[in-house]
């Protein structure tokens, strides 16, 4: 099932598509300051967001199910080449990416990286911030490394078989944005899926395809919490909270858990059931918790399964409030272009 493009402009600026979609099933968002090429395929709850920096993507860009591509504010942009085929679930935030490119399902790609026409990132693998990738290479893990060159046979083939899972993924995309109770000023995306008991305070935002489900226990998300696209969220009987001024990154999922306050869930990371994770926490994106771990503040948490990587400093402390600040701007930015 295709739907006619789900445009949304952003300060004045809509975005610019070269041609209809070959596809754009429900549930996706296009936002802002994108260029967007000929012959696109965008699955269910798929989110190109361009509200600080700008988006460009060439021709025949095939783009899976809640996958997400955006930019790092004033920052960096994001420029995709022609030909990229980006897996179900997967974030290419911020970055450059070549022609030919394959990002599998689940992958990371984080801001400044660029990535080599005809590579492929597979499926679960981080490619860290700044990092470069070499043309026509495999590259696996985390941090993304190479395996081995690629034959234009094999690249063809592995394109070929996400586009395959990318057509086959479930077409429907449950779209209800409508929170238990919400404040004046918080705002929830139009293809995000909120159900059972969720609440928003002053200044929180629930961004594109999230999906939330506060059915077992009551969801609270604290004043200028920013929960990013596609972060999957599901409370257990306990309840789950989120702290004031905290982010949680694009496609994390959090599971029955508790986050302090000024704290920062990075992109893709995976939160198990029964973590806590006081105030002032940085978790590295692609962060993997064990169930029942404890995360003490003040420290940078990253790995598989977490571990402590450094200790906060001031600058992240500055870089969590000011992503805090931020998002309640693109909130404010998108309910003027989008009344309610």
């Amino acid at each position: 099932m295709s739907t006619a493009p789900n445009l949304i402009p952003y300060e004045g600026s809509r975005p610019l598509l070269a041609s209809q979609p070959l596809a754009a099933l429900p549930g996706h968002a296009v936002v802002g300051r994108v260029t967007l090429g000929a012959g696109a395929w965008l699955g269910a709850g798929s989110v190109i967001r361009a509200d600080g920096h700008f988006v460009r993507i060439g021709d025949g860009l095939h783009m899976g199910r809640g996958a997400t591509v955006h930019i790092a504010h004033e920052l960096y942009p994001t420029l995709i080449g022609d030909r990229v085929c980006i897996g179900a679930d997967a974030v290419v935030h911020a970055c450059t990416v070549g022609n030919d490119v394959v990002v599998e399902r689940g992958a990371v790609i984080l801001d400044g990286a660029v990535v080599g026409a005809g590579s492929v990132v597979e499926a679960g693998s981080i490619v860290y911030p700044r990092s470069t990738l070499e043309p026509g290479i495999l590259y696996a893990g985390r941090p993304a490394a190479p395996v081995r060159a690629l034959s234009p046979h094999e690249r063809l083939a592995r394109a070929e078989l996400q586009r395959a899972r990318n057509l086959a993924a479930q077409s429907e995309w449950n779209c209800r944005p409508m929170a238990t109770s919400a404040a004046p000023d918080a705002f929830v995306a139009g293809t995000s899926d909120l159900v059972g008991s969720v609440h928003l305070h002053e200044g929180a935002s629930v961004w594109f395809g999230c999906r939330l489900d506060g059915r077992e226990g009551a969801i609270s998300i604290g004043r200028l919490c920013n929960v990013q696209d596609n972060s999957v969220l599901r409370a257990g009987t306990g309840g789950m909270s989120l702290g004031e001024q905290t982010t949680i990154g694009h496609n994390v999922q959090l599971s029955d858990c508790i986050v302090g306050t000024r704290c920062l869930i990075g992109i893709g990371s995976r939160i198990a059931p029964g973590t806590s994770i006081d105030d002032d926490t940085f978790v590295a994106g692609g962060c993997v918790t064990e169930p029942g771990q404890h995360l003490t503040g003040g420290v940078v948490w990253g790995g598989d399964p977490a571990r402590p990587i450094g200790e906060m400093n001031e600058a992240k402390r500055t870089a969590i409030l000011n992503i805090a600040t931020v998002y309640a701007a693109y909130a404010d930015a998108l309910r003027a272009a989008v009344p309610e």
